[in-house]
């Protein structure tokens, strides 16, 4: 089997059709009809299932599509990086991160980035959960992932810093003049929570957290983005714990921040799934070294 037929395998299956495949492959029906027949040839049966209208994959299709994404995801990190490799100049770079990280951390770095190298085009893939994070690694979608250090490391991994995790009030909470809080005098309060909420030991982190100080969370209204629960907890509808690089954005704006006592902390890294060469390397390089920078607390 070629790269090619994997290329076009993959195409095929995105576009549920061998008509608009053809289309966006630039190549005519019948020549790609004919290397999908020849890819099935060469793995031993049936990888797609000709339909009246699209097609459909086969159980021996579903087992295979993972691999020939991977590898056809790996190649064009190949190219990239082969072209980036002479003093990060030219080709593009996949940067995949968290959502509070993508909105936090990131418009400081790529405008540092670009400053730099205005050649390298930068795509952002920004994800929900550490663990689909992790997955996209995994499955080759970017060049480097900006996270939560990684329980079961894809390869090479960089540490950059520390998230830390601070609580977002209204100016006018009756905490508004503090810098500090401890979770227990937090017991009788209302918590805006977040779909994006890490997991710890098997437990939402906030939920985690307040256990350890012995009362549960009463919450007030669940979000599906960091963002919102900050501009929430801002409006006075309750507490909201979350990553100071996002309250040191715009999302922070006309709110009070505290930190808890102890604080909460997280190490951050980027890893990838081969040592970062090229224009991966000087990303890296730049994002270890502008990090330091990005801890300084929000002014509110």
């Amino acid at each position: 089997m070629s790269l090619r037929q994997l290329e076009y395998f993959v195409t095929v299956v995105q576009e549920a059709s061998f008509t608009r495949a053809a289309e966006a492959l630039h190549v005519t029906q019948p020549a790609l009809s004919h290397q999908i027949k020849v890819l099935e040839r060469s793995v031993g049966g049936d990888l797609l299932e000709r339909l009246p209208r699209g097609v459909r994959l086969t159980p021996m299709g579903r087992a295979f599509l993972p691999h020939a994404e991977l590898a056809v995801r790996s190649a064009a990190q190949g190219r990239r990086a082969a072209r980036a490799a002479a003093g990060a100049e030219g080709g593009e770079l996949h940067i995949a991160t968290l959502h509070s990280i993508a909105v936090g951390v990131m418009p400081d770095v790529f405008a540092r980035w670009r400053s730099a190298h205005p050649r390298v085009l930068l795509r952002l893939h920004e994800y929900a959960t550490t663990e689909a994070l992790e997955e996209a690694v995994q499955r080759g979608t970017a060049d480097l992932a900006v996270g939560p250090e990684p329980a079961d490391p894809p390869g090479t991994v960089i540490p950059v810093g520390e998230e830390r995790i601070v609580l977002v009030v209204a100016f006018d909470d009756r905490l508004a003049g503090r810098t500090t809080v401890t979770l227990p005098e937090l017991a009788d309060r209302s918590w805006i929570r977040c779909a994006l909420e890490p997991v710890v030991h098997g437990e939402r982190f906030l939920d985690y957290a307040c256990g350890h100080a012995g009362f549960s969370p009463r919450t007030a209204v669940w979000t599906e983005h960091s963002s919102t629960a900050v501009r929430m907890a801002a409006a006075g509808v309750g507490v909201c714990a979350t990553s100071a690089h996002l309250v040191r954005g715009a999302v922070g704006e006309d709110c009070a921040v505290l930190t808890t006592d102890p604080a909460w902390k997280r190490p951050i890294a980027v890893y990838a799934r081969v040592p970062p060469t090229g224009a991966a390397e000087a990303f890296v390089d730049l994002l270890r070294t502008t990090w330091p920078t990005l801890e300084t607390p929000p002014a509110h």
